[in-house]
């Protein structure tokens, strides 16, 4: 069987059906050219028909120097009550002016009958015509044979015969869908071969949904049973529980099974084009996603993170780097000091395993996770912590005292803040400064900033890119302690994370605030 499978991405028409997912005209043309440079075949765009944007995304995508993708369009076989060379939806197809068609044909005697309400003969006679018009017309043909699997089950005989009408009407590629995604892996692998026995010359695809938890394994086994086509999105996006997750069949098939699909460093692409896509659709990056999530090669455990740091397949099923991605080792209060001195290592400090600042960072670390800091998700903080408690670190600035207000116009319908900061820097210089923000916290990080800027200018560059806050313990109601983690950047690609805790929201988002300070200080003054 081939060891070669090419990848045909749905991630801008299943994946944008994803709740929550928004792609703009901009973000697909962005998604396209990403998804080009990394080596997919295939990107369906959708479909000309039925949304202005599918057009413009066809329009302009004519234009774009794409070296390894073909744009694709998306469709139906033509109605039941039109004729092919009449038919809206064909006409549709044919206009985005692509080299490929994909059309969707029902391959189930449920659907025939309950949804189109249409007999069985007259279903095969559409997909036989639809198929064959549109190659008349110059275009390519590939066929999704929509809930194949469910009608297989339900009659083996009918779901095969629109497969064989599709093949023999000239179709390239025969994708066998299981639409419902409800279906396990050995009832994927039988009808597979049900399929290569009917049809033995026939070229097959895999689209798979994840309602069962099943999408990446039955792609697996499907391409194992000798699929050459390999459908999916970027992340798993999909509406429902998604669809089959390209960015773990991919990896699974090239590092695992011996699969040819995009060359190796390409595949060192792959956490990036997650995340990438994850922004442009207005999705967080899933952390303990498989291959390309950030926790996919954190070990916290203290033992673990031993293991690792002397042999890396100890508790890592793939070199992380073969993806993009990197091992994690955060420190919790579940380190031990091997873990300490790994995460050290990465930060660029140096610790001994004896010193007594390294069992000093590690009690620290330990207590104030206990009061519910948590450095996992915010290594700026913690490094700032190392550094201060091993010297190497010099204040750029002490605080004296602060006051934040927020005041409510009921007659203007507006509220204002307002933050007062008394600061005092290395020299002695005492700066006492005012500043109003839309909010409290807005007008807190504006005051400190107003201070500091004429001694510390590369403040200009700082940008607070997030701000996320968490209860930690609600019980508590008005009384309970908050978490703010803070995501800064230097507007060149560049970022870091610091977080602060405290009963007191102002309070915790100050300490957040001050740690993403002075981390880009110290890194810019080195």
């Amino acid at each position: 069987m081939s060891k070669s499978v090419e990848i045909y991405d749905v991630t801008l028409r299943d994946g944008a059906q994803g709740p929550g997912i928004k792609f703009s005209s901009e973000d697909q043309l962005r998604v396209v050219k990403a998804l080009d440079d990394f080596g997919v075949a295939y990107i369906e765009g959708g479909q000309p028909g039925s949304n202005p944007k599918a057009v413009e995304l066809f329009e302009r995508t004519r234009d774009m120097d794409l070296k390894n993708a073909k744009m694709t369009a998306f469709g139906s076989t033509r109605y039941s009550k039109s004729a092919v060379e009449d038919d809206a939806n064909l006409k549709a197809l044919l206009s985005a002016k692509t080299d490929f068609v994909t059309i969707f044909a029902k391959s189930s005697v449920t659907h025939t009958k309950e949804i189109l309400r249409i007999s069985l003969e007259e279903n095969l006679t559409i997909i036989d015509e639809s198929v064959r018009y549109l190659i008349d017309q110059g275009t390519r043909v590939f066929v999704d044979g929509e809930h194949f699997f469910d009608g297989y089950f339900e009659d083996n005989d009918y779901a095969l015969a629109c497969m064989e009408t599709a093949w023999n009407a000239g179709a390239e590629n025969l994708i066998l869908c299981d639409t419902n995604g409800g279906r396990l892996p050995h009832e994927i692998a039988e009808a597979v071969k049900a399929v290569h026995a009917k049809i033995p010359e026939a070229a097959l695809g895999i689209h798979a949904h994840n309602d069962s938890g099943c999408g990446v394994a039955n792609s697996l086994i499907a391409i194992q049973e000798g699929v050459i086509q390999l459908q999916g999105t970027i992340n798993g996006y999909g509406e429902r529980t998604g669809n089959a997750d390209l960015c773990s069949i991919i990896p699974a098939l090239q590092l695992k099974m011996g699969y040819d699909l995009v060359p190796d460093d390409k595949l060192k692409g792959l956490t990036h084009l997650s995340h990438l896509v994850a922004e442009l659709a207005n999705m967080i990056p899933r952390d303990n996603s498989p291959y390309i999530g950030r926790d996919a090669f954190t070990h916290k455990g203290g033992m673990h993170a031993d293991a690792v740091r002397k042999m890396k397949s100890s508790y890592e099923h793939i070199n992380p780097e073969s993806v993009g991605n990197t091992t994690h080792i955060p420190v919790s209060e579940m380190s031990g000091r091997s873990s300490l001195m790994e995460k050290a290592e990465e930060l660029g400090i140096t610790l001994k395993k004896e010193d007594p600042s390294t069992k000093a960072i590690l009690q620290k670390v330990k207590d104030l996770e206990n009061e519910g800091l948590e450095f996992e998700g915010a290594d700026a903080s913690l490094e700032l912590l190392m550094r201060k408690t091993v010297g190497s670190f010099t204040p750029f600035f002490t605080l004296d005292g602060f006051h934040v207000s927020a005041v409510r116009h009921t007659a203007k319908d507006e509220s204002i803040a307002e933050a007062t900061v008394k600061l005092s820097l290395p020299d002695g210089t005492k700066m006492h400064t005012a500043s109003e923000g839309d909010g409290p916290v807005d007008a807190l990080d504006k005051a400190i900033r107003k201070a500091l800027l004429d001694s510390y200018p590369a403040l200009e560059k700082l940008v607070l890119e997030d701000y996320k806050v968490r209860i930690l313990d609600s019980h508590a109601a008005t009384r309970a302690r908050t978490r703010v983690l803070i995501e800064s950047g230097d507007g060149a690609g560049n970022a870091w994370y610091t977080v602060g805790v405290s009963e007191n929201i102002i309070e915790a988002s100050y300490d957040a605030l001050v740690d993403s300070i002075e981390y880009m200080l110290h890194h810019s003054s080195q």
